[in-house]
């Protein structure tokens, strides 16, 4: 029997999820079920984020995977960009990777970033209380020891949060890519 009902968490309507949102994202093992997280997960967990990234324009600055959940950091770069649609994908297509029959709980929870939790000093320490999950859980004794956390920024597969340098590059592959977008089209008004 499951730990949790099967009931959806209050969840914001779709448009706080679309555009350049910045959202902390937890997905949680139904049961809080264990055994499934190493290397080779790891690895399928890259694959996809990767190409949920590049389906739907995310940067993922910081994800940290747990024994039995995972959370990570998205932030849209596109006016397109759904993470509603992201996280369906991601979900669907690792789930399989858990093996054993494991699933993930009905649903994720979610944090959208407001404003002011978007400066940067406020957003590093959202993105730094991620990485060190595994330090208050007691599994290392500093984050740079744990395996399973990272960053997947498109086109920079070496990037890591804990390394130096990271922020300022990160930063700057940011603004680039938010730059890069063309500005809204604006159609005429109609005539009548």
């Amino acid at each position: 029997m499951p730990l949790t009902p099967k009931r959806k968490l209050p969840r914001l309507e779709r448009h706080h999820y679309r555009g350049h949102a910045v959202v902390f994202w937890t997905v949680t093992l139904e049961n809080r079920e264990r055994g499934w997280l190493g290397d080779s997960f790891h690895a399928r967990f890259r694959e996809l984020i990767l190409h949920a990234a590049a389906r739907e324009s995310l940067f993922c600055p910081v994800y940290c995977l747990m024994p039995d959940h995972l959370h990570l950091m998205w932030m849209g770069m596109r006016r397109e960009s759904d993470q509603l649609n992201a996280m369906k994908f991601l979900r669907t297509r690792l789930e399989p990777a858990l093996g054993n029959g494991r699933k993930w709980q009905h649903q994720a929870h979610d944090h959208v970033l407001r404003e002011e939790e978007r400066k940067r000093n406020a957003f590093a320490k959202v993105c730094f209380y991620i990485i060190e999950n595994p330090v208050r859980a007691e599994l290392v004794g500093s984050a740079r020891d744990w395996l399973f956390h990272g960053a997947v920024v498109p086109g920079y597969p070496e990037l890591h949060p804990l390394e130096d340098g990271f922020w300022g590059l990160f930063w700057k592959l940011y603004v680039r890519e938010r730059e890069a977008e063309s500005p809204p089209v604006r159609k005429p008004p109609l005539r009548s």
